[in-house]
């Protein structure tokens, strides 16, 4: 007879392990996430977070589309360690054959941390500001952005020596990668949610001379 298993429950302590066996066994769950070991459930999601969130999806699909050896997704669960099994609302990562640090678990897990991860926030106060920030840290996602939507902010956090230091926009208010050449955020655009325009910065990023150096070296690394 095959044990039952408890439900998962917001504030539940747990281990990576035993969240994410009760995470399987509840398919009707759509996202939780552990963070330094406390399970948090989401409530339903209104169309002031997906809206915002489709646009980020969109602006690195059409990034990773054009930068073979990398590769876009939303709403993924990563195992960072035994304490930390978030679910981003978008990453970027270069592929493992590129040298990436992500793998696949024998679960088909991501395992590992993504080179970048985005969060749609409701404000600072948020999770993803705080707890979830310093699990990133820790474990060496090199980018960590935070859109904190009720406040029209968007924070860029590249990891330096071990720390969290914000990303500082160009004259024009663009903010850009160190890790993804050619990926550029228009910010204003952004909070605008003016999708039109964020691409097509993106997209005159896409055509500079950095960015296609990025993906001949993506490319060795794949030959090696």
């Amino acid at each position: 007879m095959q044990a039952l298993v408890q439900p998962l429950e917001s504030g539940d302590s747990l281990g990576a392990v035993e969240f994410l066996r009760r995470y399987e066994a509840m398919p009707e769950v759509k996202k939780a996430e552990l963070i330094e070991g406390t399970v948090y459930m989401p409530s339903p999601v209104r169309l002031a977070h997906s809206a915002p969130d489709s646009l980020i999806q969109g602006w690195l699909v059409s990034y990773a589309a054009r930068t073979p050896g990398t590769q876009a997704a939303g709403n993924a669960t990563v195992r960072l360690d035994s304490e930390n099994v978030p679910q981003p609302d978008a990453l970027l990562r270069i592929l493992p054959e590129c040298r990436g640090q992500t793998r696949f678990d024998a679960a088909g897990y991501l395992s590992g941390p993504p080179e970048l991860i985005v969060e749609v926030a409701a404000s600072s106060v948020a999770i993803d500001l705080h707890d979830k920030l310093r699990a990133y840290r820790r474990a060496g996602v090199r980018e960590s952005l935070v859109w904190r939507t009720l406040d029209r902010q968007f924070d860029w956090f590249m990891l330096e020596q071990d720390e969290y230091r914000l990303n500082a926009p160009d004259g024009q208010g663009v903010l850009r990668s160190p890790h993804f050449p050619g990926l550029a955020l228009a910010v204003e655009a952004l909070l605008d949610q003016d999708s039109a325009k964020v691409l097509d910065v993106l997209q005159t990023n896409l055509q500079t001379s950095a960015h296609a150096t990025f993906v001949e070296q993506l490319a060795a690394s794949a030959r090696k």
